[in-house]
């Protein structure tokens, strides 16, 4: 649960970002988000937003994103910052999922080599943790991003979702999930998500991460029709 100086941060975030939308709004350059698909320059300015903010919190974390900057690092203006990412928060959770679309592709290139789907996910996410690892200041800043998203950034937050959903799915090599799978996917995309935020906190090993995501990865085991079939 986020704490009271938790709390503080995000208010004091969401409060930076209305008062940016309100001059953005006064220079008559705020708009409504463009619609989907985007166009080839709209994608290739969204990347660069994504990137500029990915740089910035791979600096200083979450206090150092802070949208007038991200604007001028990425070349836009700040209205049409807002009109692809109407808050802070929402940049940061879009660009967790853009960096785990990334890692997804490094997974494809060199899959995981375990025997058993359990072993194959564990790998997995481990490859994914030690990626964030990398860029402690990055990874806190997503998952503090997350951890502050309330209903207005469902959809942010229903993509890296369903990016974690697709990465697991892929390690099992399961194409049509039953449901008691997806069940098991939920229950360990959960305990990865805890497991980054202890580790982030300073209250959880690296080996402990570990264990804790093996764990859970013992539940494919469960799904399995051998499993089913001795129950």
């Amino acid at each position: 649960m986020p704490t009271e100086a938790n709390r503080d941060e995000a208010a004091r975030a969401a409060k930076a970002d209305t008062a940016g939308k309100a001059a953005a709004t006064e220079a008559g350059t705020a708009r409504p988000a463009p619609a989907s698909p985007l166009t080839e320059r709209q994608e290739a300015r969204r990347r660069r937003i994504l990137r500029a903010c990915a740089q910035l919190a791979g600096r200083g974390g979450f206090d150092a994103v802070q949208m007038r900057e991200v604007a001028e690092s990425s070349q836009v203006a700040l209205g049409t910052l807002y009109r692809y990412f109407p808050s802070k928060i929402h940049l940061l959770v879009a660009t967790m999922q853009d960096q785990l679309e990334t890692l997804h592709g490094t997974l494809r290139k060199k899959p995981p080599a375990g025997e058993t789907p359990a072993e194959r996910v564990a790998e997995t996410l481990m490859r994914a943790f030690r990626a964030l690892q990398r860029e402690p200041h990055l990874a806190d800043a997503m998952v503090r991003a997350l951890t502050f998203a309330d209903r207005s950034v469902s959809p942010e937050v229903d993509q890296v979702s369903r990016q974690t959903t697709r990465i697991i799915l892929d390690a099992m090599e399961l194409t049509d999930p039953t449901p008691e799978q997806l069940s098991a996917v939920r229950v360990i995309e959960h305990t990865w998500h805890s497991a980054l935020i202890t580790w982030l906190s300073g209250r959880a090993s690296i080996a402990q991460v570990r264990v804790d995501i093996e764990t859970a990865c013992r539940l494919m085991d469960l799904t399995t029709p051998e499993a089913a079939d001795a129950r």
